[in-house]
């Protein structure tokens, strides 16, 4: 039997680091995104069971206009589910002789970017940490703590210690507010670390990302959520979709787009929460959109399964998206 989790995310810099959170406000845009999947066998697959999770998230500053997914061959059976985190998946199971497996998602978005008020600008970090380290049972902070309990804790992917609070509190000692003191960390790590396709891999630990300073998105937002963590702050792993742009007077090569992966630090309330891509050392703007949330990668692979038989599996993943 053999398992597998293909879609790593695997994005690098896209997009010059932005100078302030809450830029002009822009409008909607719109995008066709297609992510296609495909796994060739040495040996035939006699039955496989696989889970999606590639649908655009339905958001404040994401609307969902057609999201359709196809597979070949044909699945026997096939199902939708919601799960923990809010996240749409799809099911299907395949137990007819296969030696290739095609899963192409095709959506059509509409993304508003939201931009940060004045009242978020003014949250300070050590209130909201003292807010989540109140017990459940205090009404004032009860309601966030069992809304948002889950990311304030090491995940199975993301472990944190006093290395990653160190290396967070040269930008939370300098910044009263959150917002500002989050923004300065994206941009140390965007700094800092360097992007490297070959440096890490799709099961290397946070605490190996870190040591390195390299890796790629995936490394980049798990080791901010542990800098995060590690203060007594919320912090959720975002996987999503980045439009890239060509260089001047190049043209766009359809499928080059990968899929991508951010952080999420929560600040409140009904503040929300603040969207950051450390890879690209900016907060999240019209060009990201959100596929999933979860505690870390584990939680959100775009695709994970089992097959029996099938070889030597070769994968090839390609990602457009344009806007239309």
């Amino acid at each position: 039997m053999m398992q597998f989790a293909s879609g790593t995310p695997d994005h690098g810099p896209g997009s010059s680091p932005a100078t302030e959170p809450n830029a002009a406000t822009t409008p909607p845009v719109n995008y066709r995104v297609m992510h296609r999947t495909v796994y060739r066998y040495s040996a035939p697959v006699a039955v496989c069971q696989n889970q999606l999770r590639m649908r655009p998230r339905r958001l404040p500053s994401v609307r969902v206009n057609r999201s359709d997914t196809t597979i070949l061959p044909r699945p026997d059976t096939r199902e939708n589910h919601v799960d923990y985190f809010g996240n749409e998946v799809e099911t299907f199971a395949i137990e007819a002789l296969h030696d290739k497996l095609v899963v192409s998602v095709e959506s059509d978005v509409t993304v508003t970017p939201l931009t940060i008020g004045q009242p978020d600008r003014a949250i300070l970090w050590r209130d909201v940490v003292e807010r989540l380290q109140r017990p459940v049972t205090d009404h004032l902070a009860g309601e966030d703590l069992l809304k948002v309990g889950e990311f304030v804790f090491a995940s199975p992917r993301i472990s944190w210690d006093d290395t990653f609070r160190q290396y967070a509190m040269a930008s939370f000692d300098k910044h009263e507010t959150l917002v500002d003191a989050a923004v300065d960390l994206t941009r140390r790590i965007y700094t800092d670390f360097k992007y490297d396709s070959v440096a890490t891999h799709v099961d290397t630990l946070v605490d190996q990302a870190f040591a390195l300073k390299a890796g790629v998105c995936q490394d980049f937002a798990q080791v901010q959520i542990a800098c995060l963590r590690s203060l007594g702050l919320a912090a959720r792993y975002v996987s999503g979709y980045l439009r890239t742009l060509p260089p001047p007077g190049k043209p766009k090569l359809v499928g080059a787009d990968e899929s991508h992966a951010w952080s999420s630090v929560y600040l409140g309330g009904q503040h929300g929460w603040l969207d950051l891509d450390p890879t690209n050392g900016c907060v999240t703007g019209r060009d990201h959109i959100p596929i999933c949330f979860g505690r870390d990668y584990k939680d959100v692979s775009p695709m994970r399964g089992v097959a029996i038989g099938g070889g030597k599996a070769e994968l090839k993943v390609s990602v457009d998206v344009a806007e239309v």
